[in-house]
Formats: structure tokens, sequence, C-alpha cells
């Protein structure tokens, strides 16, 4: 297998998730994994497909206004002002796009714990947080908090979320998408979390490195695929209607 290293791209909230929607949907080598790294063109949140807007809105900060999306996947409210977002879609018939939601989470978020202790960020996943061998020190402090509220990703870690192994602060989740074409990955780290030592641009490299080891797939740099440019901007107008951000 093939893994496509995409360019970076800056978009705003719809357009961000019509194009990982599309690189799912669309892909013009569909047997290809492919990754990417994007940036947000404006403040953004976006949150999971299931959610109903009258709580998104209710934990919105009040120093907006925000650019805001529902996503295609799942999961929790996410705030992108401070984070570093990705996408990997695993074609369909790959073990780890084969593999239960738990299992594949916690495998691209080890690749990713890994990635940040090369550069001595203290990360682990949320349910190894008892060994003290991750940290190279003492027992670290419980990750999450469970008087907090579920439904806001960075407010508690759930299980295999990347965590910082001394604070016990979130550092990175995801949300995750299947249907016949393959598995959709989208993903964010909250850069403070992490910390200020991290080489972003380092990260980016050495995470997609650990994902090719672990689809066992040659890491490939190519250019943005030809999508079709009206379906693009077909499916950004539907993320930004009213229609698909209040229909729960």
């Amino acid at each position: 297998m093939i893994l496509h290293l995409l360019p970076e791209r800056t978009g705003g909230a719809a357009e961000n998730m019509a194009c990982d929607f599309l690189l799912l949907q669309r892909y013009p080598e569909p047997g290809a994994a492919r990754f990417r790294h994007y940036n947000w063109r404006a403040p953004a949140f976006t949150f999971g497909y299931s959610q109903k807007i009258a709580f998104v809105r209710a934990q919105l900060p009040p120093d907006g206004p925000f650019d805001l999306c529902r996503r295609a996947s799942g999961g929790g409210l996410v705030d992108h002002r401070e984070d570093w977002t990705y996408a990997l879609i695993v074609p369909r018939g790959h073990a780890l796009e084969a593999e239960r939601a738990s299992s594949s989470y916690q495998g691209v978020h080890q690749c990713l714990a890994e990635a940040l202790r090369a550069q001595g960020a203290p990360a682990a996943l949320q349910e190894a947080l008892s060994d003290p061998s991750l940290s190279g020190g003492p027992s670290p402090v419980p990750g999450a908090d469970s008087s907090l509220p579920r439904g806001i990703c960075f407010q508690r870690a759930e299980t295999h979320d990347v965590v910082n192994a001394l604070t016990g602060e979130k550092i990175a989740g995801a949300a995750q998408k299947r249907n016949k074409h393959g598995l959709l990955f989208q993903g964010s780290l909250w850069r403070p979390a992490a910390g200020r030592a991290v080489d972003w641009e380092r990260l980016g490299e050495d995470f997609a490195a650990r994902l090719a080891a672990a689809l066992a797939a040659a890491p490939v740099p190519v250019p943005w695929p030809d999508l079709n440019e009206d379906e693009v901007s077909g499916l950004t107008e539907r993320y930004s209607s009213p229609e698909w951000m209040e229909q729960r």
C-alpha cells in the first residue's frame, strides 16, 4: 500500500470538512491511504454529527462569532483556535479500517504519542497512565476529570486519547466515520497541552512516518488531488447551510 502525503491547505470550517469527506468519497486513487494536515482561515469550532445544536451553542465562548460546522464524523465539540488538525483516510479492505473503532483509535493515537515523545513531550495514551516509565518519572496524575461534561473534546480525556503524562491534560482526540469507501479519521492536537518545545513541522513528518509503518505503506508526497470543484463547492455550501447545522 501507499500512503499519500497531501500538501497543507487552509480553509474555512465548512470547506475543510467538505474536503475531508470528499477525500474519502471521491479520491482518484481509492486504493491508497491518504494523510493531510490543514489550517483554519478564521477561529473555528466543529462538532460531531450526532450532537444537538442547542448544546453546542451553549458551550461556545462568549467572544465569538466563530466559524462553526457540523462534521460528518462523530465525536464532540472541538476548538480549533490553537490546535493542529489532520485527517487520515484508510481505504476499504485494509486491516486498520476493518478493526473496531476503539482499536483503530488506539493505533493512530499510539503513532501520534510516539511522534510527540520523540521530541521530549510527555505524551501517553489515557489507559497507560499508571505506567511511570512513559514519562521517565513518578506516576503521573489522572488524566480525566469525571465531573466535566461529555461532548466537549478537550475538557476531558477518554480511553485511548493522547494526554500529557505529567499533568493529565488532554493533548489529542479524534472522530471517525466509516462507510463503503473506508475510514475517515479526523484528529486534533491541542498545542498548549503538548508543550512549547514541539516543532510542529517535524511532528507532522514523524507522525506520517509512523502512520506509514503502522499501515505497512510507503509514504509518498503527492499534489492535491483533482477533485471536482463543483462538488467541492456544493458540499461546502451544504455544510454551511442551516439545514445541515441545525438538523439535530
